[in-house]
């Protein structure tokens, strides 16, 4: 490399990428179809919330399911489309929720511009380390395989993940929301949702910023 590129890229990672550093790992994109395992324990004012969380994400059709079964709760169904719409639903007792968040689901690679914080053994694991939109989200990967370890909220809420299968795709008959979705009784409600994937009740001001950085 000549020394003028080389001192052109330089003078790039200065004035157009603050954090830019030579040699620093870059995350990996996600399969654009995959079906992770979840395990999640959130404690907030000293009580414990245990969750299992079956994740099916499918960029190539435009939608994502979070299947989420609370410790000897009932079973939520979460299916959220790149249209912006999305339907929460309780199979058991046939309520459900209509929701549009206004922005699809996560790009493979939306952490491409997550800023690098080093090397943290995470669950036994030694991984890479990234953060978004200062500390909201901080993503874990395994530096031998690049397989997702876990993210963690600002808040302290932690998704361990347990399997990872990319490839995996969920059979279309389970993506139907039911019919009683589609009543006037059911409404719309224009926020988001709990979501196993990364929305979970973060807070309304972090979350709006989350979303617009989603579609940028």
């Amino acid at each position: 490399m000549k020394l003028e590129d080389l001192l052109r890229i330089s003078l790039a990672c200065l004035l157009l990428v603050p954090t830019c550093r030579a040699g620093d790992p870059t995350p990996k994109p996600w399969p654009s179809q995959f079906h992770a395992l979840l395990f999640e324990n959130f404690t907030t004012d000293g009580n414990s919330k245990l969750s299992i969380i079956d994740l099916w994400y499918d960029w190539k059709n435009g939608r994502n399911y979070n299947i989420i079964q609370d410790q000897l709760g009932h079973k939520l169904w979460d299916a959220e489309w790149n249209n912006g719409t999305a339907f929460h639903f309780d199979l058991e007792q046939k309520t459900c929720q209509s929701v549009w968040v206004g922005v699809g689901i996560l790009r493979p690679d939306f952490l491409s511009d997550a800023q690098y914080v080093g090397v943290q053994t995470v669950d036994t694991f030694t991984c890479n380390v990234w953060n978004k939109l200062d500390n909201f989200i901080t993503y874990y990967e395994e530096v031998e395989t690049q397989r997702p370890v876990g993210w963690l909220f600002y808040t302290g809420r932690f998704e361990h993940v347990i399997t990872f299968e990319e490839g995996a795709v969920l059979s279309d008959s389970y993506w139907q929301a039911p019919e009683y979705c589609f009543t006037d009784e059911a409404g719309v409600q224009e926020e988001s949702l709990d979501s196993g994937l990364i929305l979970q009740n973060e807070g309304r001001e972090p979350l709006e910023r989350w979303l617009n950085g989603l579609s940028s």
